[in-house]
């Protein structure tokens, strides 16, 4: 993160020199969103007089509670790991102390500004004492499960809408992708091809069917690209990039179906494809319908589902904010954050309390009487910690980012993706197959994945040079777990889009209007430079993602025809196979 603001941050106190040996530390747990607690911290100020007043404060929270400039995310931030998803971590934790915040009528933090306010008033020192957010919300992501990280990324999306529109939604998208991968291109392999096309299979129609479908594909990446005077996507909201894909689309409509119509066909787009097109078109349209109506019914289910789980949003009235400092009551929260995600309250808790009673361990041993102030849920294990320091983990190993899980279903899978991907085209090669139609598989791969992650990109509201960016890389991303297209997007993306912490806040208030309909919250959330952010890095990744999982059964099965079908394609395949054992065996001396 970039330095920001003006603001004054507080330098830690030098050492004592009273020569009065050892001081003290008083602990003082607080609710954030409680007016009872920031009388509770005045009076304790008052009280105490103590030399320094520590708050659960870290340099860049301090400058946004002192109106100081939000920091802005660098670019380098983006490469350095999954910087988005841990901003989607954060925001989440943003949004529920938020809630709280609106609902009992005080700003979250009331209890460390009146902390600090009251050090100046009494000349105290103030020490920020908390570990930087940005390493707690990285180690934070880290330890969370795949599971936990739905299941928060759920609940934004549950702050939006209710969950009735999110099991739809959720439901219908699902379905009509599944309809359309099995209708326009799993159903002909697997031999129901005509189950999809409703005795519609007549070679005319389907050359305007296909004719139909390539002219909206070419007319969307037309509008995407090649219509620069029609741009105003980028200052103009998103109603100039409808219009350049309308324009777009109605081009690309009557360039193709004025072919088809006149019978005159150029080059690749012959009655062949067109007729090949149509059914690919046809086939999937019914696939989306089908899947669209499944879909749907599956999600209504899942989202009353879900809308008996989360009950009813408006228990959050029912809790008596003033108990959220009783050692019981906040006891209680913790187990059930524990059980939520036990190595994620680790990171966030257990980490953080040790990190803290370093700090106010030290002021006390450099003679200083502190009283700390801190969220209640920290104020047990802080003082376990300071009753037996010697028991504390070393500052270096709580005060890094981590470095993750060693094992990563995800890695596996890519790492054999990668490996897949490399022996198909070592297997061809072994198999004696040309190299021209090698070099053509490559380029299609290439063309594929690029193509896809570029049109999301777009479709997410990049730049043209961002999602340029990432449909350019997507080819080699998309078999190197290591790496995601979305990355690269984001890192051009930010270039001219800054984003900073005070984004959060927007969403938030966007969360919070639960009057607003469901599309112009989602269209305000876009307006927000995170928000579009994270959806750039998204939607390219999963462009990628679908070009490697649509290769296999979209592109190779029309190369596979230049050999003798796919059954010719796998003979190949096994044929390299073969060949490589040979000269395998060959050379140890079998």
């Amino acid at each position: 993160m970039s330095d920001a603001g003006d603001v004054d941050v507080p330098e830690p106190p030098e050492p004592s020199g009273s020569g009065g040996g050892r001081g003290s530390v008083t602990v003082l747990g607080t609710a954030h969103v409680s007016k009872k607690s920031v009388d509770e911290v005045n009076e304790a100020v008052d009280r105490e007089s103590p030399d320094v007043v520590a708050v659960e404060l870290d340099e860049g929270r301090y400058r946004q509670m002192q109106g100081g400039t939000p920091d802005d995310i660098e670019a380098e931030d983006l490469l350095s790991g999954n910087t988005v998803f841990q901003f989607l971590a954060y925001w989440m934790l943003s949004y529920v102390q938020s809630r709280l915040g609106d609902q009992f009528d005080i700003e979250p933090g009331a209890d460390m500004r009146a902390a600090i306010d009251a050090a100046e008033r009494n000349g105290a020192s103030v020490a920020l004492v908390d570990r930087d957010i940005q390493v707690t919300i990285q180690r934070f992501w880290t330890r969370l499960t795949l599971t936990e990280k739905v299941r928060m990324v759920g609940g934004l999306a549950l702050g939006v809408t209710d969950p009735r529109t999110v099991g739809l939604s959720l439901g219908a998208a699902f379905g009509a992708f599944l309809g359309l991968i099995v209708g326009a291109f799993l159903a002909p392999l697997l031999g129901v091809g005509d189950l999809f096309t409703l005795g519609l299979a007549e070679p005319t129609t389907l050359r305007y069917v296909g004719a139909a479908g390539l002219g909206i594909i070419a007319g969307l990446l037309i509008g995407g690209l090649f219509l620069p005077s029609l741009e105003r996507a980028d200052d103009g909201g998103s109603s100039g990039f409808a219009l350049r894909l309308g324009a777009g689309v109605a081009i690309g409509l009557a360039t193709c179906l004025g072919l088809v119509a006149t019978g005159t066909f150029v080059g690749p787009l012959s009655a062949g494809t067109f007729e090949s097109a149509g059914g690919y078109v046809l086939r999937g349209t019914v696939g989306v319908l089908a899947g669209l109506g499944v879909g749907v019914l599956f999600g209504g289910v899942f989202g009353l589902v879900l809308q008996a789980l989360g009950g009813d949003v408006e228990e959050i009235d029912e809790i008596d904010i003033e108990e959220m400092t009783d050692g019981d009551v906040v006891a209680a929260m913790m187990e059930e954050f524990r059980q939520f995600s036990p190595r994620g309250a680790n990171a966030l808790i257990d980490e953080r309390d040790a990190y803290i009673a370093h700090h106010l361990h030290r002021l006390r041993e450099q003679g200083y009487d502190v009283l700390a102030v801190v969220g209640a849920g920290h104020r047990a294990g802080i003082e376990r910690y300071l009753a037996h320091p010697a028991e504390l983990p070393p500052l270096e190993s709580i005060s890094e980012t981590a470095s993750g899980r060693r094992f990563s279903i995800a890695k596996v899978f890519g790492y054999l993706l990668m490996v897949g991907f490399v022996g198909f085209f070592f297997l061809l090669l072994m198999a004696g197959v040309r190299n021209t139609l090698l070099l053509q598989l490559f380029i299609a791969w290439v063309l594929f994945n690029g193509i896809l992650s570029f049109s999301l990109a777009r479709l997410a509201g990049a730049r043209w040079t961002s999602a340029g960016v990432g449909g350019a890389v997507a080819w080699l991303t998309s078999i190197n777990p290591l790496l995601a297209p979305g990355w690269f997007a984001g890192y051009v993306e930010l270039k001219h889009r800054p984003v900073n912490v005070r984004d959060i806040n927007t969403l938030n208030e966007i969360l919070d209007d639960t009057d607003r309909p469901f599309d112009e919250a989602f269209a305000d959330m876009l307006d927000v430079p995170l928000f579009r952010l994270i959806m750039i890095v998204a939607m390219t990744n999963v462009g990628s993602m679908i070009g490697t999982f649509l290769f296999p059964v979209v592109v190779l099965p029309w190369f596979g025809t230049e050999i003798g079908g796919v059954d010719a394609l796998i003979a190949e395949l096994m044929r390299g196979a073969q060949n490589s054992l040979e000269l395998l065996l060959g050379v140890i001396g079998f």
